[in-house]
């Protein structure tokens, strides 16, 4: 294996993931919430997701890349009436619920919920492209080590961030009281509402 590529694909993954968005919130928000396992298996949900629009990109399957996009507008519905669902649903939940056990099924969940909306966004497969190409990785494609490689790299990137963010948020959570998570719910409700409702108002243009 490539190290060299395998770095590359680590620092890609990483930076694709930094970016606070509404991924980014709601892992805050589950991380003081619900503690700092939860905040980072939704953040593993998002970094199968980059993997997978990341190999799309490595592996150079074109047809794939523009079905995607192709089907953007659909995609991008889903994703913004369920990041508004998801909104909605933040908003109004009780504080209370940080105490409930962690269990596999609600793990499961926090995962499957990042990944699909992850998955519901198109464009992050149009940021590969122009990162593999920017850094002159699109010869990746007929080197199926080297692909694999670079989307192991991502994966590793994209979840590094993830333990970083839940790791240090986790410490925090000890000085919200239930007054202040019901704060942190609704504020990260209506952020993540917001995204949901640009995604929708998106489609008009």
């Amino acid at each position: 294996m490539d190290a060299g590529v395998l770095l590359r694909g680590l620092l890609i993954g990483f930076s694709i993931a930094a970016p606070v968005g509404p991924i980014g919130v709601l892992c805050i928000r589950r991380t003081l919430a619900e503690g700092r396992a939860y905040g980072f298996v939704s953040g593993l949900g998002a970094a199968t997701a980059d993997a997978i629009y990341g190999s799309v990109a490595a592996f150079g399957l074109t047809l794939v890349s523009r079905l995607l996009v192709s089907q953007q507008s659909w995609l991008r519905l889903v994703g913004g009436a369920f990041l508004c669902y998801l909104g909605i649903k933040t908003f109004l939940a009780r504080p209370a619920e940080r105490g409930a056990a962690a269990g596999g099924g609600s793990l499961a969940r926090a995962y499957a919920s990042t990944f699909f909306l992850t998955l519901t966004n198109p464009m992050t497969i149009l940021s590969f492209a122009a990162i593999f190409a920017g850094l002159g990785l699109g010869g990746a494609a007929g080197n199926y080590a080297g692909a694999g490689a670079l989307v192991l790299g991502v994966f590793l990137g994209s979840a590094l961030w993830w333990l970083i963010l839940s790791g240090g948020v986790a410490p925090l959570r000890a000085r919200f009281g239930p007054s202040g998570l019901g704060w942190v719910n609704r504020l990260a409700g209506v952020i993540i509402a917001g995204f949901g409702a640009l995604a929708l108002l998106s489609l008009k243009s």
